[in-house]
């Protein structure tokens, strides 16, 4: 059976109006505060992060990418066979010799860890001293930094409005906006339709766990108004982590405390760490003698979804239709 987003897109497309129009180089492109020009389509791109790869592959742009880094989670099912094509430098951070050894002619990243003033990787200036076009996800350089945040914060819940921006830039930049078009199309009509299933309700609260290095350690949760606050909206509800940090730490008598409906465990791939695992969260939720009690635990109100999908990035309206399909199985009160 053909997948349903993929049908999407070859719907979008029928559906559209007209062909979007063809790029015209020299390019230049506002992002993040920066004028960036193009004097031609990249051929040799080097995605740092997992969303600038997936959103590349999803424009069909496979032959034109010579490697990808950072990956929290496996390349989308669907695009399997694409991400087989193109070299992945390491599912962590990539060293600025690893990039440059590529010989890439476009670098765009997904965060500013990846490609910031205090990237682990290199900043910007560091790319366009050696003549290479660089782009910054707008989801990125829409936090607001704290000096001892790297991941920053936001004043504002995230919208899909960022990622559709950063899709049309890649379909312009690599001359296929036809195919840019049809996937926002595609996933507008996706967005809508889970704001038509799940009505709005004060009183339903979810908890979006990320990781943690062991279980005394706080935990890494998704922050009120990122990704994690936009999937909780999407489906009806709130985020129960109130704070405007991207990546608050939070230890286990707050997460108590915060009593969420609903408590969704991410499924992280990179096993840099034991609770990576969403089966080895589950475990401890449902073991340790106090963590445990939690209504949420009791209750069976428990739901998996992609770590990659509390990042800004095309994994979080994945992320929102994995949780909308186990919410329907849950007794919520």
């Amino acid at each position: 059976m053909r997948p349903r987003h993929l049908a999407g897109i070859a719907l979008a497309v029928l559906a559209a109006p007209a062909v979007a129009q063809p790029t015209s180089y020299p390019l230049v492109i506002e992002n993040c505060g920066q004028q960036v020009t193009f004097t031609k389509a990249p051929e040799r791109a080097v995605a740092l992060g997992q969303n600038s790869a997936e959103i590349l592959l999803l424009l069909g742009l496979q032959d034109r990418m010579a490697a990808t880094a950072f990956w929290p989670n496996k390349v989308l099912p669907d695009l399997e066979k694409a991400n087989s094509q193109v070299e992945v430098l390491t599912v962590e951070f990539p060293t600025l010799e690893a990039v440059l050894s590529k010989q890439p002619d476009f670098v765009p990243a997904m965060l500013l860890t990846l490609m910031g003033p205090d990237s682990k990787v290199a900043k910007r200036e560091d790319f366009e001293a050696l003549g290479i076009p660089t782009y910054l996800s707008p989801s990125a350089c829409s936090t607001a930094m704290d000096a001892n945040d790297a991941y920053g914060s936001r004043d504002a819940l995230w919208t899909m409005d960022q990622l559709y921006r950063e899709i049309d830039d890649m379909a312009r930049i690599f001359d296929v906006a036809d195919r840019g078009q049809a996937v926002i199309a595609d996933f507008k009509a996706r967005e809508a339709a889970l704001r038509a299933e799940f009505k709005d309700r004060e009183d339903l609260t979810f908890l979006f766990w990320f990781s943690s290095p062991s279980p005394a350690d706080d935990a890494y949760l998704g922050g009120g108004n990122g990704p994690s606050g936009y999937i909780a909206d999407i489906l009806g509800g709130s985020n129960a982590v109130k704070t405007e940090a991207e990546w608050p730490t939070l230890g286990w008598e707050g997460i108590m405390a915060a009593n969420p409906t609903v408590l969704v465990a991410s499924q992280v791939d990179r096993n840099r760490w034991d609770l990576d695992n969403a089966e080895a969260k589950i475990a401890y939720l449902t073991s340790d003698p106090t963590v445990s009690q939690m209504e949420a635990v009791t209750a069976g109100r428990i739901v998996v979804m992609s770590g990659a999908a509390m990042n800004p990035s095309i994994r979080t309206l994945y992320g929102a239709e994995e949780i909308a399909r186990q919410l329907k199985a849950l007794d919520l009160p």
